[in-house]
């Protein structure tokens, strides 16, 4: 009865109306005038044409054309970071490369049409606004990634590497500057604007850039990373004060005119570090807390962030300049810092960042440089930058009583330039002081120079090696030892859970709990906390189960290569990991996506080629996993977990005799006195091989009430429901997924071992 007046209130209301609404429209039609009927479409095309032009006037609109600007520029951007990582070499060169890519440079050449669609001119001034904002945020975010407290302990050793990393190239590109002024710089711009700005472009270090790579080298945490990231800090801080003095003498003309820029923008310093700054510490301290950053809290943030962008760019030394200013006195509380980078790094470093890159190479032209000599320039520009950064830099921190070899990494990682040095190149070309020719040129000297730090690092490992004590993690164990390497902290909260069981009977219980984090995913300001916060629920589990554990936590470029590496060298009796089930699984785009990581996966092209391997051969774990299993020499366990509470009930099934090594496993469980397993022999295994028969009789005798024989040749729903845990070697779940079992999909939580 209630559904049938529901459906009569419904049919009532939209059918008075709709006749309502189509008598408004009627009366509505006739006030029509006779301009707005010529409006109307002409009657003699047809409706699909009108759609069709319709559709091209919507396509071709500025907000279509700048979300599918948005929309390639950040694939793309993906794409060529991805192969960077590949090769070994920084994200943001492929991000770089990709803005040179859609630029001028190749797709205007081969592709016209497309790249003027694609990027119309008009429309180049919103993707110039929108990474602008991407910029600011940007360099808030590196202003905050500052830790002065590290300035201040190493700050006397540090200035004279940093400050003579600077002025060195700073020479250098003031001396270039005699040889090329008249040839190449724009008309009406003066010696001392054009000099000084080539000098302060050859000095810039790249801090983020630098970062990554310290923090995937494992260096961060040495006393050679401390001092190194130090001086990229210290040279990042003076480098921006130079250059805010720069841009205030380009744009006034003359020095003496621009001392009144400078003595404005020393007041601004002044009034931030002694006015706001400690406001902004008391807000800090009050809200330091995840709840207490409010949307009132955020916006105030924000308002001080842009307040500083807009003063800098009112006085005369650009907005960019404000915006590190600002993110330098955000409170130094580290997990405030922590929680405002979360909310604002992925926006910017994600989504408006490659605008940036973008932008830049579009207005990068390399077929300027047209002629051998261009090219003898462009070489004299990076042989002159790379020389004053990095001979800079060596023989500074060997003078300060570095070794040889820590002096040349030194050296290497500060001739880093990468992002910094295009927003230097970026800000000199919209202020007019850099022309096309120079602006391409100091481009490509920027991608060289970050393009080879990692191949320097490589080759001063090759001939200065460094002598490492053995780690921890190598030291061989004694006992039954497993690694745990999990992703997430809940997984690796079960896995320590399921650990426990297999050491309980051994007098020395060995766990490691290893985390590799990308090392893209990780700032100077959220290492620790991060590293905290992962282990946490591990730790807190190892205490509930008395059991101690060792803590491995490990940026990665390679996570494979690492996992494959620790459990090696560690002298491990077991390698743990966890498996999650796929959000794709099963689906159409799953296997695009599954066939497309074949495909480009290193791995498989190389097993390809040497005759190993088909190319589309279909693995029963994800291309990761199936790397791991295949390269690493101690036995592996691999965890499904579906949803696994308990392990009091196990059962374990014998597919063939090969899968005999399960037993050990199982008295390893047996021995805590809580777990009840099942044998499952389908086939009749254990009357036919008695070596089989004679380990589960043993077991039967040490713990009579804890192991049960099942022959039944099926496993049924009902059983299947009974149980915590089924252990199954590799080769015979790979049997079972291969062959579409029926019981797959009701067995429980799954350990799979291959041994």
């Amino acid at each position: 009865m209630k559904n049938i007046r529901n459906v009569l209130f419904y049919t009532i209301t939209i059918g008075a109306f709709s006749g309502l609404l189509y008598w408004f429209i009627i009366q509505g039609q006739k006030l029509e005038s006779i301009e707005t009927t010529s409006r109307i479409p002409d009657q003699n095309t047809s409706s699909f044409e009108q759609f069709v032009n319709t559709l091209l006037h919507d396509v071709s609109s500025p907000l279509s054309i700048l979300l599918l600007q948005i929309i390639t520029i950040i694939i793309v951007a993906r794409v060529f970071g991805w192969f960077c990582k590949k090769i070994g070499q920084p994200t943001v060169i492929g991000e770089i490369a990709a803005g040179i890519f859609l630029g001028p440079s190749l797709v205007g050449i081969f592709f016209p049409e497309f790249s003027a669609f694609l990027f119309p001119k008009a429309s180049l001034s919103n993707l110039q606004f929108l990474s602008q904002i991407g910029l600011i945020l940007f360099m808030f975010i590196i202003g905050m990634e500052l830790d002065l407290k590290v300035l201040k302990t190493k700050a006397q050793e540090a200035i004279v590497i940093s400050h003579a990393s600077i002025i060195l190239p700073f020479a250098l590109g003031v001396g270039l500057a005699l040889f090329i002024y008249q040839q190449f710089a724009p008309e009406g711009i003066s010696f001392l604007s054009f000099s000084l700005f080539i000098g302060i472009a050859l000095s810039i270090t790249a801090f983020p850039v630098l970062a990554r790579i310290v923090q995937e080298r494992g260096l961060s945490k040495t006393k050679l990373g401390t001092m190194v990231i130090t001086c990229a800090a210290t040279d990042d801080i003076t480098a921006w004060c130079i250059l805010a003095a720069v841009i205030a003498i380009v744009k006034a003309g003359s020095f003496l005119s621009s001392v009144y820029t400078i003595l404005l923008a020393g007041a601004y310093v002044l009034i931030m570090l002694n006015a706001v700054k400690p406001f902004l510490k008391r807000i800090g301290d009050h809200y330091s807390y995840k709840e207490g950053l409010t949307k009132p809290v955020i916006a105030l943030f924000f308002v001080i962030l842009l307040l500083s962008a807009y003063s800098t760019e009112v006085i005369g030394i650009h907005a960019l300049f404000g915006a590190f200013m600002a993110g330098v006195i955000m409170p130094s509380n580290q997990k405030f810092r922590n929680i405002f980078i979360e909310k604002v790094e992925d926006v910017s470093m994600v989504l408006l960042l490659p605008l940036f890159f973008v932008f830049t190479g579009l207005r990068t032209q390399i077929g300027l440089l047209n002629d051998p000599y261009l090219w003898q320039v462009t070489g004299l520009i990076i042989a002159a930058a790379v020389a004053g950064k990095f001979i800079g830099s060596a023989v500074a921190a060997r003078f300060v009583k570095q070794s040889w070899r820590d002096s040349l990494i030194i050296g290497s990682l500060m001739n880093t330039r990468g992002l910094m040095e295009l927003v230097v190149l970026n800000i000199g070309y919209d202020i007019g002081v850099l022309s096309p020719q120079i602006f391409a040129m100091m481009v490509i000297m920027a991608l060289a120079t970050t393009c080879m730090t990692g191949p320097a690092l490589d080759l001063i490992d090759r001939f200065m090696p460094e002598k490492k004590p053995v780690p921890e993690v190598i030291t061989k164990k004694t006992g039954f030892s497993i690694l745990i390497a999990f992703a997430s902290p809940q997984s690796g909260r079960k896995m320590l859970q399921l650990a426990n069981h297999f050491v309980t009977p051994e007098p020395e219980k060995n766990i490691t709990a290893l985390h590799l984090s990308p090392s893209s995913y990780l700032n100077q300001v959220n290492t620790e906390e991060y590293q905290y916060e992962t282990f946490r629920p591990i730790t807190e589990e190892a205490v509930k189960l008395n059991l101690p554990v060792t803590t491995l936590f490990k940026p990665s470029q390679d996570i494979e290569h690492d996992i494959i590496e620790s459990a090696d060298t560690g002298g491990f009796d077991l390698l743990l990991m966890g498996i999650g089930h796929g959000v794709f699984e099963g689906t159409v785009l799953g296997k695009v996506l599954g066939i497309t990581n074949k495909f480009i996966s290193p791995v498989r092209l190389f097993d390809t080629i040497s005759g190993k391997e088909k190319l589309f051969h279909a693995d029963i774990f994800d291309e990761r996993t199936s790397h791991v299993i295949k390269s690493v020499k101690v036995p592996v366990g691999l965890l499904i977990d579906k949803n696994l509470l308990n392990s009091e009930n196990v059962f374990i099934p014998l597919f063939s005799p090969e899968d005999r090594f399960l037993l050990t496993f199982a008295a390893k469980l047996i021995a805590d006195g809580c777990t009840r397993i099942t044998i499952m022999d389908p086939s009749g295994l254990i009357e036919q091989h008695p070596d089989i028969k004679n380990t589960i009789g043993s077991i039967q005798t040490t713990s009579p009430n804890q192991i049960f024989l099942n022959s039944e040749k099926a496993l049924e729903k009902d059983f299947l429901s009974k149980q915590d845990l089924m252990i199954i070697s590799y080769q015979s779940w790979k049997k079972a997924v291969e062959s579409h079992s029926l019981w797959l999909s009701h067995s429980p939580s799954v350990l799979v071992i291959r041994a």
